[in-house]
């Protein structure tokens, strides 16, 4: 695992930015898989700022996302189609019929799960997944747990991401319980992998995951395990983390 230390989250966002643009140009029919959440808002917005200016050209990516919340329609503003049309995909040249999530409405979760690691599967896997990690060290919605999950699959949330995620609702009861999640098997065949981590309050779950024993208590330590793994990190998240 390669670390790399970012001054603040403007920066974190520049260099993990540089990182997928460059895996965009070396190979432009690329599978990239995509993450929400606050921590790559960043990314995605200095993606479309060099798109605009013709430093980038998605017009041959294709892209899966990691997660999508279970019983949230694509028009609901809090789903994860709608983050990625908001964020990034309505603001590239992305092709829409490249365009890869889960289906949070689908009537039967063991059938979409099916589904989607199918869809990963004919596009001859991912080249480079992005993440997140949340402050139990779950990364997708790969919750800590007896086991590490293999393929797509849904999961029954965390108390503590419910937490966490309760400030993009009206209130923590609107908050969705369930969500289906790309699986750490799935996760790990990604021929390479970008984490991105900022804030004080994810201190430990980097200490934990990137220096502390491979349990699936912490999901992300499984990526220590990845023969290529790039962590961008800033100095709040990296303060706990004296080897960096």
């Amino acid at each position: 695992m390669k670390i790399i230390r970012a001054k603040d989250y403007q920066d974190l966002s520049r260099k993990a930015a540089n990182i997928i643009s460059a895996q965009v140009i070396m190979k432009p029919d690329c599978v990239l898989g995509l993450a929400t959440g606050s921590s790559p808002i960043g990314t995605y917005q200095q993606l479309v700022d060099w798109y605009n200016k013709g430093d980038v050209d998605f017009s041959g990516v294709k892209s899966v996302n990691l997660d999508e919340y279970r019983g949230l329609p694509k028009s609901d503003p809090q789903s994860y189609d709608y983050f990625m049309h908001e964020h990034f995909f309505d603001h590239v040249n992305i092709k829409p019929e490249n365009i890869n999530l889960p289906n949070g409405e689908a009537p039967d979760p063991d059938a979409e799960c099916a589904r989607y690691d199918k869809v990963i599967e004919s596009l001859g896997g991912v080249d480079l997944q992005l993440l997140g990690c949340g402050r139990n060290g779950h990364i997708g919605f790969n919750e800590p747990g007896d086991c590490f999950a293999k393929g797509t699959h849904c999961v029954d949330l965390a108390e503590s991401t419910i937490e966490a995620n309760k400030r993009f609702f009206d209130s923590i009861d609107d908050v969705p319980r369930q969500a289906f999640s790309m699986g750490i098997q799935t996760i790990m065949r990604a021929r390479k992998i970008l984490i991105i981590i900022s804030g004080k309050d994810k201190a430990e779950a980097v200490a934990k995951g990137f220096f502390g024993p491979i349990t699936p208590q912490v999901p992300a330590s499984i990526l220590q395990l990845h023969p290529d793994v790039v962590a961008v990190v800033d100095e709040e998240a990296l303060s706990l983390c004296d080897k960096v």
